[in-house]
């Protein structure tokens, strides 16, 4: 899909897409009750791998407009296929990994390449010490065994999403369980995002210090009736708009969350007073949306953006690349990212999206300020499909090419 944003002036107000980060939490927590209701649900591409492994796994799946009536994976007692299609989510992915290991079957999770090419080795070495079957190749993993309870050690700079996938599985086994961190923890916010929504089903994970996670067996997932609450990831992208000129204002954001992109407000305001220094660890799906900014505005300076390298795409080196045909310089480093201020020009060339949503809605963004033909667009629906229909109710200029 080729997309063309002409020199636009955003104005309006736009409800806040719901958190995928959440939904994905909430709709295996679901499926791990009796059964449950989530509304609010986004089906973005990795949401619906995300339910369509579930449905593997023997969850039954009702879907009616937004919302999404599931349960009964921990009472199935078979599943219904052993393989199970993650798509491009890393989420799906690193959370049904520990769930396929609560009964000694086979299972293949497969995907795309670029999937596969993030890492995996936490699962590998915990599966290599039980006596587990791990077997991944360029598109898929294969697994058979069964997980054991007791204290798992996990380095925390790798991704917290190898912590929150033993969080979903180890309260449902015989035994007690602890999960020590070590070395520093990256995206913290998102392993309290898992905490919470463990909690909302009745699941009780107790931090026992800073590194450590107790968690209590022979736990069941209660029913429940909730709301996935609005997502700050894809919220900033419509408030980046005010820094291009636009007048936009973003509902449905709730102010007790614990996503940890909920500090773009802040980051933002840095970014328009000057140039600033900031430690993008804790919130590395801001990346490219922070670095569009500072190209508008004043420049930064990153630190803490290695994990931008094994997204979706290099984050950091596309940025760069799409960055210097609007004019703007950026140097990349193994764990920092410099952008110049500059004087943003149209570019003369075609952006293009590297297969990233992020990197699609980050130049979207400039392109409102400079004008844009972007190839790779359909992009977006990994997480937001309708963005550049939200764009156009803002008085976007948007002109949508299928190829």
């Amino acid at each position: 899909m080729i997309v063309t944003v002409g020199k636009s002036a955003a104005a309006g107000s736009v409800k806040a897409p719901p958190s995928k980060s959440m939904a994905h939490r909430y709709l295996i927590c679901g499926a791990l009750s009796s059964g449950s209701e989530i509304k609010g649900v986004d089906f973005s591409e990795d949401i619906k791998a995300t339910l369509g492994c579930l449905e593997s796994l023997g969850a039954r799946v009702k879907i009616e407009d937004n919302s999404v009536f599931i349960g009964g994976v921990a009472t199935a007692g078979k599943t219904v296929k052993e393989n199970l299609f993650c798509g491009e989510s890393g989420s799906t992915l690193r959370f049904m990994i520990p769930l396929c290991l609560l009964e000694d079957k086979k299972f293949t999770l497969s995907g795309t390449e670029r999937l596969f090419s993030r890492s995996l080795s936490v699962y590998d070495d915990i599966c290599r010490s039980q006596g587990i079957e791990f077997k991944q190749d360029k598109k898929s993993v294969t697994l058979k065994g069964r997980l054991a309870c007791g204290g798992y050690a996990v380095r925390g700079d790798i991704s917290s999403q190898f912590i929150s996938g033993l969080m979903f599985a180890l309260p449902l086994l015989a035994g007690d369980s602890t999960v020590d961190i070590t070395g520093a923890l990256e995206s913290a916010s998102y392993l309290g995002m898992t905490v919470k929504a463990l909690a909302d089903f009745g699941v009780r994970v107790k931090r026992a210090d800073e590194h450590t996670f107790y968690i209590k067996g022979s736990q069941s997932y209660k029913p429940r009736e909730l709301t996935v609450e609005g997502d700050y990831s894809n919220a900033a992208f419509f408030s980046a708009l005010n820094l291009t000129g636009g007048n936009v204002s973003v509902r449905g954001l709730s102010k007790k969350t614990s996503q940890g992109d909920a500090v773009y407000p802040e980051l933002f305001e840095k970014i328009a007073k000057g140039t600033p220094d900031i430690d993008i660890s804790d919130c590395p799906d801001l990346g490219p949306v922070l670095m569009a900014a500072a190209a508008v505005k004043n420049g930064a300076h990153f630190t803490g953006t290695h994990r931008l390298k094994i997204k979706e795409s290099d984050r950091g080196a596309a940025m760069a690349e799409e960055l210097l045909k609007f004019g703007c310089h950026t140097d990349v480093g193994e764990n920092e990212i410099t952008v110049h201020k500059c004087d943003l020009k149209t570019p003369e060339l075609p952006l293009y999206g590297h297969n990233d949503h992020r990197i699609v809605m980050s130049l979207a963004v400039l392109c409102t300020l400079t004008g844009g033909t972007i190839y790779g667009a359909e992009a977006v629906a990994k997480s937001l499909p309708d963005f550049f229909d939200r764009l156009s109710l803002l008085g976007v200029d948007i002109k949508v090419e299928n190829k």
